[in-house]
């Protein structure tokens, strides 16, 4: 379906080359400061048209909020958002009427629905993701005002170039300045570089692959890292809405997504059990924490205070400029030469979906479990629970660290 989230539900509406794109938000938090420019920013990180590697397409993203704050304010009613589509080029899609793309969803589309959209990808267009940015910007701003929550994605590979630590093979899985860098990586830094991969050097090579693919008139993938600090502990449900599941959920949702992996991942099959194996410690705050964090920041589908740490893995673009043999809906062979605009490579204008898709599950996470707290709270005071039941123990510890 077109929503997502429980309490913090987002509704996301509009085709590729529609009127308008946007989404409508219900269930935020009244009283939160908000006005366009908090969710331009992130919009306008995700645009078109940013520089020579991504789409042509000129479209400046801009947001009206529609309802649901007053003078800068949220009241709690759903907020609308709108973002009209101003360069579209439908005539760009006429061959659409005969051949279904390779690799797009015409044809599934079609098979669903009986019906298309005759231009561009409809609803399977990231111009879709529009409104899942604009929503997450507004549950990124109370995650940063409430818990001083940051979410920063960032280009880690670019079709076979990559930053060094995703070739890591020693049993640290990760160099040591590794886990420095998630804690320190601003998007300021990101985004110094088009790439929006923080290692210059690598940076460069991606780059020039980027040009390469798009002088063939072809594409290329690559993977986002994204890393989440400050989320509060007890954040997932048991046992199918856990955490890193509602992640998955969130970021294979994002189209042209092939992959996800959290915490160690698939590099972490290769270890046994003592050296993959999170060791707790008491930390110089007086929190318990672990000593590593190859879990990737949550134990049991929860959070346990630790960075949230996990990969996305995107697709090269289906739309290439090359001519293809395909078949038309009929099943004749024929030759598909796709005219319109595209991305060369989409991890780029990826990195702000990322950010926006972990932002929208961690708030959601947050409101549900912030319920059940305060659903408890009002119960009366009960004298039988030991004290490992209501975290007495890390009181003990603190006790004897001082």
């Amino acid at each position: 379906m077109s929503t997502f989230g429980t309490l913090f539900r987002v509704m996301t509406y509009g085709e590729s080359h529609g009127k308008s794109v946007g989404c409508i938000v219900d269930g935020c938090p009244p009283r939160l400061p908000l006005i366009e420019a908090d969710i331009q920013t992130q919009l306008s990180r995700r645009r078109p048209g940013q520089s020579n590697l991504t789409t042509p397409r000129d479209e400046k993203d801009l947001v009206t909020i529609q309802s649901g704050t007053e003078f800068g304010i949220t009241l709690g009613t759903p907020i609308g958002l709108l973002v009209p589509n101003q360069d579209q080029r439908p005539h760009d899609y006429s061959e659409t009427d005969l051949y279904p793309r390779p690799s797009h969803a015409d044809w599934t589309y079609l098979q669903k629905y009986g019906v298309k959209a005759s231009s561009g990808g409809g609803r399977a267009s990231a111009r879709e993701t529009i409104g899942r940015v604009a929503a997450g910007a507004i549950a990124e701003k109370y995650l940063k005002l409430v818990h001083g929550v940051e979410i920063v994605a960032f280009v880690s590979s670019v079709s076979n170039i990559a930053m060094p630590f995703i070739h890591e093979q020693d049993e640290r899985l990760y160099p040591e300045n590794f886990w420095e860098f998630l804690n320190t990586i601003s998007r300021e830094e990101i985004d110094k570089d088009a790439v929006r991969c923080p290692d210059k050097i690598v940076s460069d090579k991606m780059r020039e692959r980027i040009h390469e693919a798009k002088a063939a008139n072809d594409s290329v993938g690559g993977s986002v890292t994204c890393v989440i600090r400050n989320v509060p502990t007890g954040l997932g449900e048991p046992c199918f809405d856990k955490l890193e599941a509602k992640l998955a959920h969130a970021m294979l949702s994002i189209p042209a997504t092939k992959g996800f992996e959290i915490g160690s991942g698939f590099k972490g099959t290769t270890l046994l059990g003592h050296q993959h194996n999170d060791p707790w410690v008491l930390k110089d705050n007086g929190r318990l924490g672990t000593k590593t964090n190859n879990s990737g920041g949550t134990q049991g589908g929860i959070t346990n205070g630790e960075n949230i740490y996990f990969r996305v893995a995107f697709k090269p673009p289906a739309t290439i400029s090359q001519e293809q043999k395909t078949a038309t809906y009929n099943g004749v062979d024929g030759i598909l030469a796709a005219r319109g605009r595209h991305d060369p490579c989409v991890v780029p204008r990826a990195v702000p979906i990322v950010e926006s898709m972990a932002a929208l599950v961690i708030m959601d996470a947050l409101m549900i479990q912030q319920s059940r707290k305060t659903a408890a709270s009002l119960l009366p005071p009960n004298p039988n629970v030991p004290p490992t039941m209501s975290g007495g123990i890390l009181n003990l510890s603190k006790t004897q660290k001082q």
